[in-house]
């Protein structure tokens, strides 16, 4: 499971498994949950969290898109 950054009290990465899937990142604290479709940013699903620190947490994932994505790039490339 790579692990983006911490950020605040939210946890973002993704799962090795995933790779077949469009860019995308999971995000989570505590018991509450999300998926966010990268491109463009918006919610695949969640559980837990509440609507208003739902678009709390898609704001910090908009303002980190392009890092996000280059990790997911780095991660599934068939480079070296």
């Amino acid at each position: 499971m790579p692990t983006i950054e911490d950020i605040g009290p939210y946890k973002f990465f993704f799962y090795s498994a995933e790779g077949h899937e469009p860019p995308h990142v999971h995000v989570r604290r505590d018991r509450a949950t999300a998926k966010f479709w990268l491109d463009p940013v918006y919610v695949a699903r969640s559980r837990h969290f509440s609507d208003r620190e739902l678009l709390i947490v898609q704001k910090v994932v908009e303002a980190n898109r392009e890092k996000i994505l280059e990790v997911w790039n780095d991660h599934f490339s068939d480079g070296p």
